[in-house]
């Protein structure tokens, strides 16, 4: 039998021997910071280091996505390591790109720097030879859900679509986020958390002159207000248990200030607990949207996207990664769990296949917010690959024991083609007039 510890400790002084380098490099992405599907400086830094390390690898998946292939002594399983590319939009962080205001306010850049720090070990410790699996490592695009109409524009061209392939040799999938936790702990791993669906709303009324004739056109943005309100008199009726969130802005509020707004848009996510949790919230806001037009004799235009699914957390992989990262920080830095309100695409994974989304205390401020900056780098950009390193030895060391465990136990909550058919159908596009029902 191997000896787990003799490996893991040969891929720690690799990642060691590239401190410096790793650290640079998270730094670098994070002053360079890029909104998804856009991230391709970010996708050639991940293929750039896979070139240098022999690392077969594809690139454009996603349109940015890079995957690389680390193979074992034999296939017994493959496991995922993700790192996200992509930024948020924050223009007033003070390290916002100035021309599209992305920022990385959430960490991403500690993501790619794991991601690479997770490469350098695996490959230059020479430990493969000595697992029986194969390790994919996946620079992800695009986890941020912004920019709607330029993904939806994406996806009209037929650059997008929900089944690349880029998992479907995977059976297992890890990943780790940057938290920016108050209190004591260094370590963790994420709990259940929300999925979301995704609205954009337009509201059309009839623009006529705001001052001199305001009777004679329909203002699209007191519909617009209107649902607002409504939505609100709605939060009452949800669930505290169903974690319902719903947050609508609006990105267009008309033209000029004196024409009666005859276009105004809005944007939206319905978060919840569970998927029926998600479906009920979203046919109130729905509700909530065609009242405000009926009010006001407007039409509501409501597209519903889908979004990300709730996060499931699968006990005996989070195990696996709780020995290691107590051994690796200590029992006193390892917090437990909890509800994460937030949404993210790694709750798909989940519903497919055993996934964890390890957290980081390596940041500090609001995710997402103009304060948000990486206090702890050792934290950020190399203890979560170290972490990462040594779970993945015990999954695939000695006949990938651990790894096949695992999966005889784990049943998914959806099969790859339910899970298609089910993110197909949320598409939808309703165009509803008050005069259909007045």
């Amino acid at each position: 039998m191997a000896d787990v510890q003799a490996l893991k400790d040969r891929v720690f002084r690799a990642i060691d021997a590239h401190r410096e380098e790793i650290v640079a490099l998270g730094e670098d992405i994070r002053v360079h910071p890029e909104l998804g599907f856009k991230e391709f400086r970010t996708s050639l830094k991940v293929a750039e280091r896979f070139c240098s390390l022999g690392i077969d690898h594809t690139t454009g998946l996603g349109v940015t996505g890079v995957k690389g292939l680390l193979s074992g002594a034999r296939s017994a399983a493959t496991v995922a390591y993700m790192g996200e590319l992509d930024s948020v939009l924050v223009r007033e962080h003070p390290d916002a790109d100035p021309a599209t205001g992305a920022a990385h306010a959430c960490g991403h850049n500690a993501q790619i720097a794991n991601l690479i720090a997770l490469a350098y070990g695996l490959v230059e410790s020479g430990v493969m030879a000595d697992l029986d699996g194969n390790i994919a490592l996946i620079a992800v695009p695009a986890e941020e859900y912004v920019e709607v109409e330029y993904r939806m524009g994406l996806r009209a061209e037929g650059k997008l679509e929900f089944r690349l392939g880029a998992l479907d040799d995977v059976q297992i999938a890890m990943m780790t986020h940057q938290a920016t936790r108050t209190k004591p702990g260094r370590l963790s791993v994420g709990g259940p958390s929300n999925g979301c669906v995704v609205k954009q709303i337009r509201f059309e009324g009839v623009a006529s002159h705001a001052g001199g004739a305001p009777h004679a056109g329909v203002n699209a943005l007191r519909a617009a207000m209107l649902a607002m309100q409504a939505i609100d008199a709605n939060r009452e009726t949800f669930k505290d248990e169903d974690h319902i969130r719903v947050h609508p802005i609006i990105t267009k509020g008309g033209e000029l200030v004196n024409v009666i707004p005859a276009d105004v848009r809005m944007e939206t996510y319905v978060r919840g607990a569970s998927v029926e949790a998600i479906l009920a919230a979203a046919k109130k806001v729905d509700r909530s949207l065609k009242a405000g037009a009926m009010a006001l004799g407007a039409t509501a235009h409501i597209s519903t996207l889908p979004g990300y699914l709730p996060r499931i957390v699968p006990e005996a992989l989070v195990e696996v990664y709780k020995e290691n990262a107590v051994a690796l920080v200590g029992e006193e830095e390892w917090w437990e769990p909890s509800f994460g309100a937030g949404s993210t695409d790694m709750g798909d994974v989940s519903h497919l296949m055993p996934a964890i989304e390890a957290q980081a205390k390596g940041a500090a401020g609001t995710g997402h917010g103009a304060d948000y900056q990486i206090v702890d780098p050792e934290t950020a950009y190399i203890t979560p690959a170290k972490a990462a390193a040594a779970t993945l030895i015990d999954l695939l060391a000695n006949g990938a024991e651990r790894a096949q465990a695992i999966l005889a136990d784990f049943q998914p909550a959806m099969t790859k083609d339910a899970y298609l058919e089910f993110m197909r159908g949320l598409f939808q596009d309703v165009h509803w007039r008050a005069e259909e029902e007045a």
